[in-house]
């Protein structure tokens, strides 16, 4: 998919990560449709790379059919919002778990049911959806960020597989832990020693490359990380007893209590 002089919408855009995919994009000469709640921070982005701004949250599903609405055609769909959703299950009202549900999972479901129907009939697009290494592999204290993330992985590659013959791409972007940015950098989250990061910028490197190469699934993490997460989606009872060991309940207490506020 060729970015250069397509419309592209970048849902999320208001957020560290969101600013860095907006700026790859632009760069790459796409024309920029860019949503999220922080009118604030939205507005300027725009204006700076010369994009049309749409605010909306996600979590509300009359905004989510005027986005569709105003939007109109769309080559390229970055579904890239999303809550952190992390915290004991019994921490969560129902509302909570709703918007969480809807933000993470319904909202890139419906965007993505509307936008590649006019794909499909063009003949070419492409649909990105941020997930999480917390979609392969489960940690503590994230049942609903996890339920939500391994949904996004499911749908997208069931979705890939019914679109393979439109001409219209599918990926699926799976970031670890993403410094300078994110829930991660919200929660001041001090990580054990020989754990590493990656940069905002390397997501929307990842996210540029999934898209003009049309590939199903790209990892933004450290080598260990991704070998961890691998051994965790074939032994999953023996990585749990593992990371135990190495203070992942510490580190996800940290992000649970850091990101109360975000639900």
């Amino acid at each position: 998919m060729q970015i250069a002089g397509s419309t592209v919408l970048l849902t999320g855009a208001s957020g560290g990560i969101g600013q860095a995919l907006a700026r790859a994009v632009a760069e790459r000469g796409g024309e920029l449709i860019l949503t999220g709640r922080r009118v604030d921070v939205l507005e300027p982005l725009a204006q700076e790379l010369g994009a049309r701004p749409i605010a909306a949250d996600l979590a509300d599903r009359a905004a989510v059919d005027r986005l569709i609405g105003e939007a109109g055609a769309v080559d390229v769909l970055i579904a890239n919002a999303g809550l952190p959703g992390v915290g004991a299950l019994d921490s969560f009202t129902v509302e909570q778990i709703d918007r969480a549900l809807d933000v993470n999972l319904r909202a890139p479901i419906v965007l993505a049911r509307a936008l590649s129907q006019g794909m499909v009939e063009r003949g070419r697009g492409h649909l990105v959806f941020m997930s999480s290494l917390n979609g392969k592999a489960a940690t503590p204290l994230t049942s609903i960020y996890n339920a939500t993330k391994f949904g996004m992985r499911g749908f997208a590659t069931a979705l890939r597989e019914d679109l393979r013959a439109s001409n219209v791409g599918v990926s699926t972007i799976f970031p670890g832990f993403i410094r300078d940015a994110g829930m991660f950098v919200a929660a001041e989250v001090k990580l054990p020693p020989g754990v590493g990061t990656r940069t905002p910028d390397d997501v929307a490197r990842a996210t540029i490359k999934a898209i003009e190469r049309n590939r199903a699934e790209v990892d933004v993490a450290p080598l260990a990380m991704r070998l961890g997460t691998t051994f965790a989606s074939l032994a999953p009872e023996a990585a749990a007893n593992a990371s135990r060991k190495l203070g992942a309940h510490k580190v996800a207490g940290q992000m649970a209590s850091g990101n109360a506020d975000k639900r």
